[in-house]
């Protein structure tokens, strides 16, 4: 989805790949290694191209129309990974900009950022197995396996995991955020 909603987006908007490039701080080449489907972007870089388009992460992953009912499949689900770590998120919500649920992966010593950020959402997470730091404004909550944590994601946060076991956790926002 997103190779052709980017492409979509830009020729819509009448922008070349240096255009949407320059004003993402990417390379041009990176822009084109996407629009082809040859590279999954991380996670910033993605937030970076939706902000270029003044959309929200989710309509990059738009289908033209999300079905009434979705199943999400192991194996065919977006993925989405940070530049500072290997964070792997897979995406399990459509295309809508209602809703985003995300299955998070943290290896022990990664954090989602190395500094905390901020989006206009509510955020809540449940920890599968592992567990996880989530670190909200200047507090950090330790939220262990079958334990949720709700916040305002407006205000600065982040995720690290400090133990020695891998960390699985879903995160539902809503709205979803650029």
């Amino acid at each position: 989805m997103l190779p052709e909603k980017l492409r979509a987006l830009r020729k819509e908007r009448g922008m070349t790949l240096r255009d949407v490039a320059d004003a993402a701080s990417v390379s041009p080449g990176l822009i084109s290694q996407i629009e082809l489907g040859r590279t999954d972007p991380s996670l910033a870089t993605i937030r970076r191209i939706a902000a270029v388009f003044d959309a929200d992460l989710a309509t990059l992953f738009a289908e033209s129309s999300p079905a009434a009912v979705h199943i999400s499949k192991p194996g065919s689900r977006p993925g989405l990974a940070t530049a500072e770590s290997h964070l792997l998120y897979e995406r399990l919500t459509p295309g809508r900009s209602d809703l985003e649920v995300l299955l998070g992966r943290l290896e022990p010593g990664e954090a989602t950022s190395p500094e905390g950020w901020s989006h206009a959402s509510t955020e809540c997470t449940y920890v599968i197995e592992g567990d996880v730091v989530v670190h909200v404004g200047d507090e950090e909550y330790r939220v262990g396996t079958g334990e949720s944590i709700t916040f305002d994601a407006a205000v600065r946060h982040r995720y690290r995991n400090e133990g020695p076991l891998p960390c699985r956790f879903l995160v539902a926002v809503t709205p979803p955020f650029p």
